[in-house]
């Protein structure tokens, strides 16, 4: 059959204008002084509610196997506008920090039915090229995390009412357009149903285990990160005399982060997925490590670090999943998938937690070591799995 050629790109653009509402609330939380009494040191917090919001919706979309009973694009479609409007909300009943967190696990929630579904949508068109399509997805997925940053740094500095209706309008437009031009694939099928005794095989199954593992220490780092990014823009500002527009440059860092899941998908063809996923872990680890000298460089300097820094920090992401889903036992693929990443986005809770537990104690610069233990630990892990794909010459299974 031939595939025509709207559907990828179409199910791309809907990804990245879709999840453009999962860190609008991080880039007007710095404006909620006035309206809401909330402040930029809220942001980890505001981070967490959403993150919250979606571990909670993968969870009850698998136990009640709704993206298997129910056709990929509607649910694409229905999130997409409820996710819209709990975003818009945001503007017409939030009026403190607790109606706001509210909001954003409900927003958050709806996003279980734009990323995990999306795939599920590219699985249903495309079989021999769907690594090369994941790929593309999570690209467009960390451009529409950053996506409001740069909605926010235009004119200098929009309202942030203007923000939550672009944002709000440009979401439902991708749920649309999804709608309309993207129909369900010849290849979509219902997968079997969530088993949460899937969690023992991650513990069962040396590959398995492996790459959970490095994908927690992924984790443990990434949304941090990128929730601290205006943080750290800020922090240099003050220990530096410069000028510098942080929404656009939180843009540009977290948006980043797209070159190198795309990349790192042509790479894995030739390498394999476990190579690409070490070596950006291990970047991204070394950026933990030196990130305290940084803060004394020049802003060249500095904003380069920063953006290297992005594009390795969620490079190795799409390779995870390819290699768990190629790890597990068929009949389990979905239900550890699920899991893994249900695990994964709890650990963000908790890394951003443990940041702000020791933001007391210590500067913003030396902060950022505390998330090199998440790198550190995943390549510890990971090292059985390297081992064993060198010995099948890259490939999984």
């Amino acid at each position: 059959m031939q595939i025509p050629k709207r559907i990828l790109p179409v199910i791309v653009f809907s990804q990245f204008a879709v999840t453009s509402i999962w860190f609008a609330g991080n880039a007007i939380v710095g404006d909620l002084q006035s309206a809401m009494n909330v402040g930029i040191e809220d942001t980890g917090i505001v981070t967490s509610a959403i993150q919250l919001g979606f571990i909670s919706g993968t969870l009850i979309f698998a136990l009640l196997s709704i993206s298997d009973r129910y056709s990929a694009r509607k649910l694409f479609f229905i999130c997409s506008v409820l996710g819209s409007v709990s975003n818009l909300l945001i503007y017409f009943i939030a009026y403190d920090l607790f109606s706001l967190l509210v909001l954003r696990f409900i927003t958050g929630f709806f996003l279980t039915g734009i990323y995990p579904v999306g795939m599920k949508i590219a699985a249903g068109w495309y079989k021999e090229e769907l690594g090369n399509a994941i790929g593309l997805l999570v690209g467009s997925l960390v451009l529409g995390t950053a996506f409001p940053h740069l909605i926010k740094s235009f004119g200098g500095s929009l309202p942030w009412e203007q923000v939550i209706f672009i944002i709000s309008v440009f979401s439902l437009t991708g749920g649309i357009l999804m709608y309309i031009f993207v129909p369900d694939g010849p290849h979509i099928s219902s997968g079997t149903k969530f088993n949460p005794k899937a969690i023992l095989t991650i513990f069962k199954y040396k590959e398995l285990r492996s790459s959970a593992l490095g994908y927690f220490g992924h984790m443990w780092e990434l949304y941090t990160f990128w929730a601290f990014i205006p943080l750290i823009l800020i922090y240099y500002i003050k220990l530096n005399p410069v000028e510098l527009n942080i929404s656009f440059w939180a843009f540009i860092i977290i948006g980043s982060g797209s070159v190198g899941c795309i990349v790192g998908g042509v790479i894995s063809k030739k390498v394999g997925s476990a190579k690409v996923a070490f070596i950006q872990l291990a970047l991204s680890g070394i950026c933990c490590l030196i990130s305290p000298l940084m803060f004394y460089t020049s802003a060249p300097i500095f904003l380069t670090f920063l953006i290297f820094w992005g594009v390795v920090v969620v490079g190795d992401s799409p390779q995870y999943s390819a290699i768990i889903a190629l790890s597990a036992p068929k009949e389990l693929v979905g239900s550890a998938l699920t899991l893994v990443n249900s695990i994964g986005f709890a650990i963000t809770i908790v890394s951003i937690w443990t940041l702000y537990q020791f933001s007391d104690i210590l500067e913003l610069k030396y902060l950022l070591l505390i998330l090199a233990f998440g790198p550190i630990l995943g390549l510890i892990s990971m090292k059985p799995l390297l081992s064993s794909q060198n010995n099948k010459g890259g490939k999984t299974k």
